[in-house]
């Protein structure tokens, strides 16, 4: 259990949502992040993360509270569609989000982190990020991106006790997929293609997380880590 703050963006439902119950089930103190600035557990905190200088004063505040000891980069967009209908606009847009956003938070929680004696950054990537997927150019190439954001950061932070890894799930259902995961369909091909015959649970993916961060692994970092019930290496 720590004194510094735990921030966990798009913490307001879903994997993020999950992340903060965790964590606070565990002692730590959570801001969770959200647009909406509603949290089921810790304390809530309107924030976009594409406002670089909304998250400075945000993150400026929670230091001054009792000062920081880790971050869940978990907000992100998908958009699908064909790669010949791709706007340049919209996957600049994309990776903003799902690349940027992340590095920008990581940036600014930094000083805060080495002041307090290191910590550990957690970015929520996807298992679409080592496979070619039909329609998703734009998402798939932006958490790849944060796969190679994390392995720099892991490398270039060590030396101030900084660690930082990349959870890289795959389908989780979510009240955003529920409905589609739950047509037949999709789920006799899901039962296919995951050994394991089910999408994850937003509490499995929680409990991983909040456990590389309190937990006493400290020679891991800069990895990515699948959890995806093997669907990526099923072949």
């Amino acid at each position: 259990m720590s004194d510094r703050w735990i921030i966990v963006t798009g913490g307001s439902r879903g994997i993020g949502a999950a992340i903060a119950v965790d964590l606070v089930a565990r002692g730590e103190k959570v801001a969770a992040l959200s647009r909406s600035g509603n949290a089921p557990a810790g304390r809530g905190i309107a924030c976009d993360v594409t406002d670089s200088d909304a998250l400075a004063g945000v993150i400026a505040g929670l230091a001054a509270e009792g000062g920081i000891g880790g971050l869940v980069n978990n907000a992100g967009r998908h958009v699908a569609g064909p790669a010949a209908s791709l706007e340049a606009t919209e996957l600049d847009g994309i990776f903003h989000t799902n690349a940027t956003a992340p590095f920008v938070v990581c940036r600014l929680v930094y000083p805060h982190l080495k002041q307090g004696g290191g910590g550990v950054i957690i970015n929520i990537g996807s298992f679409f990020d080592k496979l070619g997927v039909v329609n998703n150019l734009a998402y798939a190439s932006s958490k790849a991106a944060l796969g190679a954001i994390t392995r720099c950061l892991a490398v270039e932070w060590a030396g101030d006790g900084i660690r930082v890894l990349n959870v890289a799930p795959g389908y989780v259902e979510t009240d955003l997929n529920r409905t589609f995961l739950a047509d037949e369909t999709t789920r006799a091909w899901l039962t296919r293609r995951v050994p394991l015959r089910r999408p994850a649970k937003p509490e499995e993916i929680g409990r991983l997380v909040a456990w590389l961060i309190v937990g006493d692994v400290p020679f891991l970092t800069g990895e990515t880590i699948y959890v995806d019930g093997a669907q990526g290496i099923n072949h």
